[in-house]
């Protein structure tokens, strides 16, 4: 299955919780971290919920 690369740009500290619960289920922990993750309908849900957060790198 194809996967993306996800970047965390910009702090989580301020954000509701449910937020910061969703990087952490992302595997993003710090600003400046990147994760590689499966492609899916869930994961991308995740990623719409944060997108002001982190930014998704282009292979």
């Amino acid at each position: 299955m194809a996967t993306i690369k996800i970047k965390q740009v910009k702090s989580k500290i301020g954000y509701p919780v449910n937020q910061k619960a969703t990087l952490m289920h992302l595997g993003l922990r710090k600003i400046g971290q990147v994760v590689e993750v499966e492609d899916t309908p869930s994961i991308r849900g995740m990623i719409r919920k944060v997108r002001h957060l982190i930014t998704i790198i282009e292979d």
